[in-house]
C-alpha cells in the first residue's frame, strides 16, 4: 500500500511540475490570450465530448454483446466513465481494472473475459489514433523526426498483436498466469478478428477519436486562431500516444506538454498553444469527472470502495484463480 501511495504522489508531483513548467514559461503572455476567448465554442466543445462519450459507450456495448454480456449502453457508458475517473486518481492505468469487477459483480463475468472487454477497446484505440495520426503526418511539414516514431511504433505494434490473435489457437501451456492470458486472448478473437467486427470497431474508433479531435477544434476557435486540422489532429494523436504510457494519472502533464508542442508547429504562439492544451485536457477530465460521479449512483457506492481497492493491491492472484 505504501509504494502504491508514494508511486501517486511522485507521479501526481511529475505532472504538477510538468503544467508549472509550461504555465511559468508564458506566464506575461496568458492575460493576453485569455483576454480574446470567445465562450460558445467552450460551450460547443464541452457538448461533444459529452456526446463522444455515449459514443464511446455505444463501442463497448457492441464489444461486451460480442461477449454474450447483453447490456445497455448506460450500463456500458458507466462503466467506461468510472474507471477513467479511477485513471485520473490511481497511477500506471490500475483504473482499468476497475471495470473487469463491476462485470464481474453485475453480471458474473469470469476475469479473463471482463479484461478481454477492455484489451479489445484498447487495441481498436490505438489502432484508430495511430491511422489517425498517420494521415495527419501526410500534411504536416517540418515535424521532428520521433514524431514519426510515436506514430509507427503502435502500428507495428497492432500488426504484431494481430500475427498474435490469429494464431492464438495454437498456444497451449499449463502456467497459470499464461493460461490467463491465452484465454483473455481468444476473447479478444472472438470480438475483433473477423472482417465484419474488425471493421465495425474500426470505423467506430474513429469517429471517436475525430470527436475527440472536434473538441480540441473548438478550442483552438474559442481563441481566434486559424485552424489547421491536420495539426490539431496530430496534436491529440502524439498526446494521447504519450499519454498511453503511465508516467502520471491520466497523462495529466504529458498529453498538456506533447499537445502544445505539436500546435506550436501550425504556427500556434507558444502561450496559446498551452492554454489550448491545458483547457483541452480540462475539458475532458471534468467532463470524465463528472460522468463518474453520476455512474457511481448508477451502480451503486460500493464502487467507491472498489476504486480504494483496486488502488490497495490491484488485481492479486485471489481475483484471477
Amino acid at each position: 500500500m505504501l509504494k502504491r501511495i508514494s508511486a501517486f504522489i511522485i507521479s501526481t508531483l511529475i505532472a504538477a511540475g510538468i503544467i508549472i513548467f509550461m504555465l511559468m514559461r508564458v506566464w506575461d503572455e496568458l492575460v493576453l490570450s485569455l483576454a480574446h476567448v470567445i465562450p460558445i465554442f467552450f460551450a460547443v466543445g464541452v457538448g461533444v465530448c459529452i456526446l463522444a462519450w455515449f459514443v464511446r459507450g455505444g463501442r463497448y456495448q457492441f464489444i461486451l454483446n460480442s461477449l454474450h454480456i447483453p447490456e445497455r449502453i448506460w450500463f456500458s457508458t458507466a462503466c467506461i466513465f468510472i474507471s477513467q475517473t479511477a485513471n485520473l486518481i490511481v497511477p500506471a492505468r490500475l483504473g482499468d481494472l476497475v471495470r473487469i469487477f463491476i462485470l464481474k459483480h453485475e453480471d458474473n463475468t469470469s476475469y479473463p473475459t471482463g479484461l478481454s472487454s477492455v484489451v479489445t477497446e484498447r487495441f481498436f484505440d490505438i489502432l484508430s489514433v495511430a491511422l489517425l495520426g498517420l494521415l495527419a503526418l501526410l500534411y504536416v511539414i517540418d515535424v521532428p523526426e520521433w514524431f514519426y516514431w510515436v506514430v509507427y511504433i503502435p502500428l507495428l505494434l497492432v500488426v504484431v498483436f494481430l500475427l498474435i490473435l490469429i494464431h492464438i489457437d495454437r498456444m497451449t501451456t499449463k502456467n497459470p498466469v499464461l493460461k490467463f492470458i491465452l484465454e483473455m486472448l481468444e476473447q479478444v478473437k472472438k470480438t475483433s478478428v473477423d472482417m465484419k467486427s474488425l471493421l465495425i470497431l474500426t470505423c467506430w474508433s474513429v469517429v471517436i477519436w475525430v470527436m475527440d479531435v472536434i473538441v480540441c477544434i473548438m478550442v483552438v476557435m474559442m481563441f481566434g486562431e486559424p485552424v489547421h486540422i491536420a495539426a490539431v489532429t496530430l496534436a491529440i494523436v502524439i498526446g494521447n500516444l504519450v499519454k498511453a504510457v503511465p508516467i502520471t494519472p491520466g497523462g495529466v502533464g504529458t498529453y498538456e506538454l506533447a499537445v502544445a508542442l505539436t500546435l506550436e508547429l501550425s504556427g500556434i504562439s507558444p502561450s496559446t498553444a498551452t492554454l489550448i492544451a491545458v483547457i483541452d485536457h480540462l475539458i475532458k477530465n471534468l467532463v470524465t469527472l463528472a460522468g463518474g460521479v453520476v455512474s457511481v449512483y448508477y451502480f451503486g457506492d460500493w464502487t467507491v470502495s472498489l476504486i480504494k481497492r483496486v488502488f490497495s493491491r490491484g488485481l492479486s492472484k485471489e481475483d484471477i484463480y
